[in-house]
């Protein structure tokens, strides 16, 4: 295990809303878990004109509403602002650079943590910046947010432009989604239990289901979302992340690169999409003025920022296939999009039916068990199994029981850390294996971008759904062609 030593985590774009909503307030969790080590200093870093003391206040006030209400404390407080520093930094101003280095220099020998939590188009810049006045150092690492470029080229421009100052093993790209305590413990499912060990495969597992469900629009982001779109922001990223760990092969230990190249061959073996494959397997979606049973939803087009008429896609749907072994003729249905009925994240694995059925007939539909692993909003595991319905008639009658492990219930007294705090503190340890490497990244971009390079033809339909909904009509069909159905849809 990596021990912490005195780290100086430096964040550009510390006024931004990721920022202030996630990363102080992670630090602030670790703070007061006492994880931060000794001697360890928080350097913020933006535009504005202001000093040390009124960004102190800044992050109080958002402190106060972003951690939990009972692990509030006026001493943790305390403590993490002491270690806070603000400097005024223009990312394209060179003299700028200059007094962040005075002060790094302070305490040269300490780790450096440089998080870019800025737009993408600023991280080759900031890290020409950084290596001119001397900031790079052997044992100082890098944090990108995504999104990491707009499609493979840009994506790998911005790479390139990084690389040329950092060593790969310095670089930390982030997906917030492997932070999740759940993603974790679908490795320890996999590999640490032979009853799911055994079974992972298309012997017994018929299909997998992935959703990633927001109920939120587009939370003034209209502007930068109109660009992105749904494929780009969630696809791309968190969605192909959780794909590739239920579907890679058992890696040779937890090592990063261990794992993440199984992912990597995933990713490599996802079956190309073409043209005429996309009516039946890809679906679309904007969303419309609808309502979430409490109030009146606008739609894409009327929320605010909105720039006039956009064809930009607010909801995808896909069947994906994976051209190996392992999985073979087991498709994998991916989807996720915004406005939608409520907000929820889960994995559900789908086992195939016993294959001779001793049991009443009719009820040979519910016979197959399901594997729920749910991210959010509340994380667990749960196993649907078939048990007899209690009472003294003769006949045995089967119905769905749920084995469920809620972790919020399980492991009372034990906190689940949030996803961005268990990921700041990877990166101080300096374990990479919750971080996504640069071939993946690339490989999920060429998949995408296959899919996206069709979507300005006139075969390309873009289908309307009501706000509040769990997306278009059209959705239903991918799987309904397959004789299944979304799980739990109503």
């Amino acid at each position: 295990m990596n021990i912490p030593t005195a780290t100086d985590i430096i964040i550009f774009g510390a006024l931004g809303d990721l920022s202030q909503r996630k990363l102080i307030p992670s630090l602030y969790d670790l703070e007061k878990d006492h994880l931060l080590p000794e001697g360890s200093r928080v350097i913020c870093l933006a535009r504005e004109p202001i000093d040390s003391n009124k960004y102190r206040d800044t992050a109080s006030k958002n402190l106060v509403l972003h951690v939990e209400k009972d692990r509030f404390e006026e001493e943790t407080l305390k403590r993490l602002l002491s270690r806070i520093e603000y400097i005024k930094l223009d990312f394209n101003t060179a003299e700028h650079y200059r007094e962040l280095s005075t002060k790094l220099n302070q305490k040269n020998s300490q780790q450096r943590i440089f998080y870019y939590a800025t737009a993408a188009v600023f991280f080759g810049t900031i890290s020409e910046q950084l290596s001119t006045h001397q900031c790079i150092t052997p044992n100082c690492r890098v944090v990108l947010e995504k999104p990491l470029g707009f499609d493979r080229d840009s994506s790998s421009a911005i790479n390139n432009e990084v690389g040329q100052y950092f060593a790969e093993q310095q670089i930390y790209r982030i997906d917030h989604y492997l932070g999740k305590e759940t993603v974790q413990n679908l490795l320890a499912l996999r590999f640490a239990n032979p009853i799911f060990g055994t079974q992972w495969n298309q012997n017994n597992i018929s299909h997998v289901e992935i959703t990633i469900a927001e109920s939120v629009g587009i939370e003034g982001r209209w502007s930068y979302f109109d660009k992105a779109g749904q494929m780009r922001d969630m696809v791309q990223n968190h969605l192909l992340q959780l794909l590739a760990l239920v579907a890679m092969d058992p890696p040779d230990d937890l090592s990063a690169d261990s794992i993440r190249d199984q992912k990597v061959k995933v990713l490599k073996q996802l079956k190309t999409i073409t043209l005429s494959e996309q009516k039946d397997n890809v679906v679309c979606g904007q969303y419309d003025s609808g309502n979430n049973d409490t109030q009146l939803l606008p739609g894409y087009n009327n929320e605010e920022g909105a720039q006039g008429t956009s064809n930009t896609e607010t909801f995808v749907a896909i069947r994906a296939d994976i051209e190996n072994w392992r999985w073979a003729g087991v498709p994998f249905y991916l989807r996720t999009g915004k406005r939608m009925k409520q907000k929820l994240t889960q994995i559900i694995v789908h086992f195939k039916e016993q294959p001779h059925f001793i049991f009443d007939p009719q009820q040979r539909g519910i016979a197959n068990n399901k594997l729920i692993l749910s991210l959010q909003p509340n994380e667990g595991v749960s196993l649907q199994v078939q048990t007899k319905s209690p009472g003294i008639n003769n006949d045995i009658q089967i119905q769905p029981t749920v084995l469920d492990l809620n972790f919020n219930t399980e492991f009372k007294g034990t906190r689940t850390p949030h996803a961005y705090e268990r990921l700041l503190f990877e990166v101080i340890k300096g374990n990479q294996y919750l971080f996504v490497r640069r071939d993946e990244i690339e490989h999920a971009w060429t998949w995408c971008d296959n899919i996206m390079q069709h979507w300005g033809t006139p075969e390309h339909v873009l289908h309307k759904y009501p706000a509040g909904s769990w997306g278009p009509t059209e959705a239903k069909f991918i799987m309904r062609k397959d004789n299944r159905a979304w799980f739990g849809d109503n």
